[in-house]
């Protein structure tokens, strides 16, 4: 492992590349980058990004990629760092749908109660409407036979 990791750090130094603009260039922190050249593989994030590092680090140097990740991997496979097998990332996927099926069950429960608000403006819009729409003028006793008289008295003349 700390053979590779010191391979590329002596590669990176003949070319005259520092550690800051290898961060630069690859947006990688300076901590891995320092983890991956001691050959601390078990300090960088693993799988596929772990790959991607080596690959972007090998991209900055112009190094051979097919022919250092080789060398990467087996040094991994020295390490005794693997892949995640079958099985662990069925759990990880499980765990994953576990997860997302509470998010799920919320948004179900937020359509529902939004489309019982939209219900309920809906009845009280139409009560309105017919509240409005259909309002009888009532009919004070009083007022109609002041006016009664009034015409009466006016035919009357």
């Amino acid at each position: 492992m700390a053979e590779f990791g010191e391979q590329l750090r002596r590669e990176r130094e003949r070319r005259g590349v520092s550690v800051e603009a290898i961060c630069a260039a690859t947006k990688i922190s300076a901590k891995h980058i320092r983890a991956l050249e001691a050959g601390d593989f078990a300090k960088l994030p693993g799988g596929v990004i772990r790959r991607g590092f080596v690959r972007s680090y090998l991209g900055v140097l112009g190094l051979e990629e097919d022919v250092w990740l080789e060398r990467f991997e087996q040094s991994c496979r020295e390490s005794g760092l693997r892949e995640p097998t079958v099985a662990e990332w069925g759990r990880f996927a499980e765990n994953v749908k576990n997860g997302r099926s509470g998010i799920r069950r919320r948004m179900g429960l937020m359509w529902l109660v939004l489309v019982a608000l939209l219900v309920a403006l809906a009845m009280a819009g139409w009560c309105g409407w017919r509240f409005a729409s259909h309002r009888k003028v009532p009919i004070i006793p009083g007022i109609l036979v002041v006016l009664n008289s009034s015409v009466d008295n006016e035919r009357s003349r």
